[in-house]
């Protein structure tokens, strides 16, 4: 009995540590804002590639995000012209999803995308909202502002290190998607056939 209390204890210490989740790169600074509003932007560039070639692909990129989402009057093209598009999008966002359990929210956001004279493609999301713990009919639910929700200062500890465990699903969540949407566009203009090409679009920083 003695040794499998043992083994018991030398164990634990190894099934926490591989259960640890690594927040690294959602902590300080992972959820930019600007002027007070939660905002991440992303400007690439497309060599030789010009403003005729990349807003058609900017277009049906932002509209494809509309078809996706939630068909509902919140999820529609705002502006389209002089090469630039934005769009209120809303989605459905997954935290956990098991029988009889549906753990989600309504995830939802302002898309500007803009194509310059060069070469370049400049990304704006903005004025995120969450709206969540609703019922099956949609409604009675709770709404949520990314600045007073998911930002440093309401997400993590005093010392940085730690994201609060409800805010920071949120968090996590909109950082991953951000990026996908942000690398989704990227996509569009690499030709998966050859390595050469797929390396052509660089990020300007």
């Amino acid at each position: 009995m003695k040794r499998i209390l043992l083994t018991i204890l030398l164990i634990m210490p190894l099934v926490t540590f591989a259960g640890k989740r690594d927040d690294s790169k959602y902590l300080r600074g992972a959820v930019p804002e600007s002027n007070g509003i939660v905002t991440f932007t992303q400007t690439f560039s497309v060599p030789g590639k010009k403003q005729a070639d990349l807003y058609p692909a900017m277009q049906a990129y932002v509209k494809g995000l509309v078809a996706a989402g939630r068909q509902d009057l919140r999820t529609r093209i705002i502006s389209d012209q002089d090469n630039a598009i934005a769009a209120n999008v809303e989605e459905i966002m997954t935290f956990k999803k098991k029988f009889l359990n549906w753990d989600h929210c309504y995830f939802r956001y302002l898309i500007n995308v803009e194509c310059t004279n060069e070469d370049k493609v400049k990304m704006t999301i903005t004025k995120i909202t969450y709206y969540y713990g609703f019922d099956n009919e949609g409604r009675n639910g709770e709404s949520y502002k990314a600045e007073e929700w998911i930002s440093d200062k309401e997400a993590l500890n005093k010392a940085g290190t730690k994201l609060y465990p409800r805010s920071g699903k949120f968090r996590r969540k909109t950082v991953d998607r951000i990026e996908e949407i942000f690398a989704g566009a990227r996509n569009v203009f690499e030709a998966p056939q050859t390595e050469i090409v797929k390396q052509s679009t660089t990020i300007v920083e």
